[in-house]
């Protein structure tokens, strides 16, 4: 029997309302128990990890990562991405589907989870395209994808501009208990837009994308969740305006949950003020206004999720004019250190960090295993949450390093992952 005891970490999990100093021992992949463990439980062989100090959640899961495998290998593949999935924290990820040729079918499902197989480090569960090709006109077939292994569907970068599409689209997806995630742009207002629309794209001379070209759609996707009373999955929020309708919406009892990303509440607009194209993200960087509003859509539960929409870019999509520069920020290797932020400047606590960065993304997911409780796979996080660091993105796992915040000093970030037993990753 394999026995690894992790001893005096301060353990946080929302599921089972944990939250003090106490043991978990590991036995074969497994969760054996919570709390200081029988002598006779114990072989004098166990490996002992010293947790004083440092806090113990449930394995983190990331729902919004971009793999680009297949298709885009030189910016990232699924071990590399897996890897820094691992170096964050992360012990489960969701792929996105805009990947050459597009996940909407059982071959790319299948050569993916084959990929992470290999990769043998985190979990990765794909999502599914909406429409064929991403295209926005005809339905996948979601029973095929569903039977392949897909956790949810999503045309994620493109919206699904097509009103009665998207109405087919959640009426098909909750036959087969699938979460359909919705990229909410109405691609009529934002147009050739590039940044948020305002004083600083006037500034810059730049094309902006407006808020109402966000929350015009969420306003739409929401009516049609209330229309079929299917569950609706809001995706990287970025505007007062959105927040304040998903509140609504939760309000009066609609399946709707939404996620946001560690740029949105930690940046704001004039973070590009010197073209710098590593801030270029699609939805754009908003006000401080809507940073606000983020942050309080997390504090309140608006926003149920954290994700990092992690999208690699190399510098051949990167060092470009603004307005041709690629979108996405690599998101894996800083997400829980700007996640931690929150707490330190008292937005939430530490449990509900831990809620909105594992038990919430399982429980939309419909991930089986939820928690420390035993019995389920050791899908564990220990976070020092004193160490400081500065990012250095050339350090980092992740295949591209197109990030805004390199050479940011942070304070706190994980220091082991651990997925069914096995550690993928221990800070040297």
């Amino acid at each position: 029997m394999r026995q690894t005891l992790i001893k005096g970490g301060h353990v946080i999990d929302p599921e089972t309302s944990v939250d003090g100093v106490t043991d978990i021992l590991v036995e074969d992949g497994k969760i054996a128990s919570i709390g200081k463990p029988k002598a006779k439980r114990t072989k004098t062989k166990a490996e002992v990890i010293d947790a004083s100090g440092r806090i113990v959640t449930p394995g983190l899961i990331d729902m919004h990562v971009h793999l680009r495998e297949p298709g885009h290998e030189y910016k990232e593949t699924v071990e590399t991405g897996c890897l820094a999935a691992a170096h964050g924290g992360f012990t489960a990820i969701c792929c996105m589907p805009n990947t050459d040729p597009v996940n909407d079918n059982q071959s790319v499902t299948d050569y993916i989870l084959k990929k992470a197989r290999i990769a043998d480090t985190v979990r990765v569960y794909p999502v599914g395209a909406i429409s064929r090709g991403l295209r926005g006109e005809s339905l996948s077939d979601f029973g095929e994808l569903k039977a392949a292994g897909v956790v949810a569907l999503s045309d994620d970068g493109n919206p699904v501009m097509n009103a009665q599409l998207m109405r087919r689209a959640l009426e098909y997806a909750k036959g087969f208990n699938l979460l359909v995630i919705a990229h909410c742009e109405d691609r009529n207002l934002t147009a050739n837009g590039v940044m948020n629309e305002g004083v600083t794209a006037t500034q810059l001379g730049l094309l902006g994308v407006p808020n109402a070209g966000e929350t015009v759609m969420v306003a739409r996707d929401i009516a049609l969740c209330e229309l079929v009373k299917a569950p609706l999955h809001i995706a990287h929020v970025s505007t007062d305006g959105s927040v304040r309708l998903i509140r609504e919406a939760k309000a009066r009892g609609l399946p709707v949950t939404a996620e946001t990303a560690p740029h949105y509440f930690s940046l704001t607009e004039e973070a590009v003020l010197n073209y710098d194209t590593n801030a270029k993200v699609h939805p754009p960087l908003r006000t401080a206004k809507d940073r606000e509003a983020i942050r309080l859509g997390l504090a309140d539960g608006t926003i149920d999720v954290i994700a990092s929409d992690h999208a690699p870019h190399t510098s051949i999509e990167k060092d470009l004019e603004f307005d041709q520069a690629a979108n996405g920020i690599i998101g894996l290797e800083t997400s829980l250190p700007l996640c931690l932020q929150l707490v330190e400047m008292g937005v939430m606590d530490l449990t509900g960090l831990v809620a909105k960065m594992s038990m919430n993304p399982a429980r939309i997911l419909n991930i089986a295993h939820i928690g420390l409780k035993p019995g389920n796979p050791a899908d564990l996080t220990i976070i020092d949450p004193e160490k400081k660091f500065t990012i250095d993105a050339n350090t980092f796992r992740s295949k591209s390093r197109n990030t805004p915040f390199n050479g940011c000093e942070l304070k706190g970030k994980a220091v082991l992952t651990m997925v069914a037993g096995n550690v993928v990753f221990r800070e040297a």
